[in-house]
């Protein structure tokens, strides 16, 4: 019976669970996860207290070796070549990856990346579409090479963008995606010939990094957009107005199908609901939440901060989270 060969999988992020996953338990006849590459666990939270990301605690308890190195350079290089291992996965690892990691495998990296290229390239594919309201995106395998997710396309999975979809759950469906890359895949890849597609350079579009700061609400854009973004930046970085010096976090919203004839950032209701006009309609926030405070429903929380009816919310204007120029171009497991 041949022997399974052996195989490497780099990512730090939840997405990647469900492909790890389907790897580890389902596989076993064509490849062996001997090796997770991940980012070191981070101190987090008020007590700064180290903690692991998802995919390290997965392969901890899966007794996996899990190497979590600060930089990949030389040293994991060699660690690859000495396990023997034949092909690595990348997903949402964090980190640029040098020639000499990517050459490593016999059958060199494959990546999986959050979106249907060469459409949202960049760091926050999954976020950034569902923010501009695109109805589908998805996930690609592809080659890594060294411009940022210009790698030439093997195969593609689309995901529907639902209308409820918060980042978590439409991260939550491009990872379960990958389940199906890897049953079409997996065994040319690790026979090393699988057919890549070159993308079309002219059509590509790039994703900046998400900040704290793309949480301000612009009244001034559509309620539709603003819903999007809202959904989108759920949980992190949230979306949030300041009044009366405070800054409020937004929690669940809503558009209403109406239209009315007010400055965007008008109250029109704050009581048993908390209406603000838009640039185009109305949005109304379900939830609210001052700094240090809990979220509460929206009627609760107006009981104890009162925002009277026509003030006057101030807009933020965010820089725009989609652009057709590189932000950069060095190869990068993302």
């Amino acid at each position: 019976m041949p022997t399974a060969a052996k195989i490497a999988y780099f990512g730090s992020d939840a997405i990647c669970l469900p492909g790890l996953r389907y790897l580890v338990q389902s596989c076993g006849d064509l490849c062996q996860v001997v090796l997770v590459v991940s980012q070191p666990d981070r101190r987090q939270g008020r007590g700064k207290q180290p903690k692991q990301n998802p995919v390290a605690a997965y392969v901890r308890e899966q007794g996996i070796s899990l190497l979590q190195p600060e930089k990949p350079d030389h040293l994991l290089a060699e660690r690859l070549k000495k396990e023997g291992i034949v092909l690595a996965f990348v997903m949402a690892y964090g980190h640029f990856l040098p020639k000499a990691v990517r050459e490593a495998p016999t059958c060199g990296m494959l990546n999986f990346h959050g979106s249907l290229l060469p459409g949202y390239r960049g760091a926050s594919p999954v976020e950034t579409a569902l923010a501009m309201g695109e109805k589908e995106t998805g996930v690609c395998l592809m080659e890594i090479v060294q411009e940022m997710d210009a790698g030439a396309v093997a195969d593609r999975e689309p995901v529907p963008i639902l209308g409820g979809d918060t980042g978590p759950d439409l991260r939550g469906r491009i990872g379960e995606a990958v389940t199906a890359l890897l049953q079409r895949n997996l065994n040319s890849a690790l026979q090393g010939d699988l057919s890549f597609a070159p993308q079309d350079a002219g059509e590509a579009t790039f994703c900046r990094k998400i900040s704290k700061q793309d949480g301000a609400i612009d009244f001034e854009q559509p309620a539709h957009s603003l819903d999007c973004r809202l959904r989108a930046f759920t949980p992190w970085p949230g979306g949030y107005f300041e009044y009366a010096g405070t800054v409020i976090k937004v929690g669940r919203s809503e558009v209403l199908d109406e239209s009315v004839d007010a400055r965007p950032g008008t109250v029109l209701a704050s009581g048993e609901t908390f209406d603000i006009a838009t640039g185009e309609g109305v949005i109304r926030f379900h939830e609210l939440q001052r700094p240090g405070g809990r979220l509460l429903p929206t009627q609760e929380f107006l009981r104890g901060f009162v925002i009277p009816v026509d003030e006057q919310l101030p807009s933020v204007k965010n820089p725009p989270l989609l652009g057709n120029a590189p932000f950069w171009s060095k190869a990068c497991g993302g």
